[in-house]
C-alpha cells in the first residue's frame, strides 16, 4: 500500500502589543484555513499546554519575578510548547497559528526588562533548537489603543507603563524591518475585516491556495 506525505507544514505567528487584537485575527485565519481543508492548529504562548498553563499562571498572575527569572520561564514554556506541540503538528502537515513567539520574549523581557535582547533572542532560539516561524504577523498598536482596549482587567505585563510598552513595541517594529521577508506588519487600528483579508492574502501565498 502507498502512502501520501503530508503537505508541508506551516508555522504562522502573531506578534505585537497588548490589545493588538490578535485572538480575533487567529480565529478569523482558522475559519478560512479550515474552509480551504487544512488542519489548523491553534495555540499561545505561555499556556498552550498543561505545564505551559502553570509557567503562565506565575509569569502573568504570581508575584514579581526577576527579569532574567521571568525570561528563563518564558523559555522553560516556550522548549516543552515546541517540542510537544508544535513540531509534532508541522510534521504531519498542520499550518500551526500561534499567539506570541520568541519576539515577545525579545520585546518585552529584551526591550521591555532592558536585559540583553540578543541574549534573550539566543536563549528561545536554543531552547526550540532554532524553529522560527514562517511568517509572523505583526499587529501593530499604540500603547494608548491597546490600553483603551483592554479595559480595567490587567496582568502583569499589561499593567506597565506606557513607556515600558512603547519599548515594546518600537522593538517589535525593529525586529521586523531586520527580517522584513519573514514579517507582515498590519496597523491593528484598521478595521477587522480589513486586517483579515491583508492577512487572508499573504498566508495564501505561502500555504498555497487561492
Amino acid at each position: 500500500m502507498s502512502s501520501v506525505d503530508p503537505e508541508p507544514g506551516v508555522f504562522i505567528a502573531f506578534e505585537g502589543g497588548d490589545g493588538a487584537g490578535k485572538t480575533t485575527q487567529i480565529e478569523r485565519l482558522h475559519g478560512w484555513l479550515s474552509q480551504q481543508g487544512r488542519e489548523v492548529v491553534v495555540t499561545r504562548e505561555p499556556g498552550g499546554t498543561p505545564v505551559g498553563q502553570q509557567i503562565r499562571q506565575l509569569v502573568l498572575h504570581g508575584d514579581d519575578l526577576a527579569p532574567r527569572a521571568e525570561a528563563l520561564l518564558f523559555a522553560a514554556d516556550r522548549a516543552h510548547h515546541v517540542a510537544t506541540v508544535v513540531r509534532p503538528a508541522l510534521a504531519r502537515g498542520a499550518v500551526v497559528l500561534q499567539d506570541r513567539y520568541l519576539d515577545s520574549s525579545v520585546a518585552y523581557q529584551g526591550a521591555g526588562r532592558d536585559l540583553d535582547a540578543d541574549e534573550v533572542q539566543r536563549l528561545s532560539l536554543w531552547a526550540t533548537q532554532d524553529l522560527r516561524p514562517d511568517l509572523t504577523v505583526l499587529l501593530d498598536v499604540s500603547p494608548e489603543t491597546g490600553r483603551a482596549r483592554r479595559g480595567d482587567v490587567h496582568d502583569r505585563l499589561e499593567s506597565e507603563s506606557d513607556d515600558f510598552h512603547d519599548r515594546v513595541r518600537r522593538h517589535f517594529l525593529s525586529l521586523a524591518e531586520a527580517e522584513a521577508h519573514r514579517y507582515l506588519v498590519v496597523d491593528a487600528a484598521l478595521p477587522v475585516d480589513e486586517i483579515a483579508a491583508i492577512v487572508q492574502e499573504r498566508v495564501a501565498e505561502i500555504v498555497g491556495v487561492a
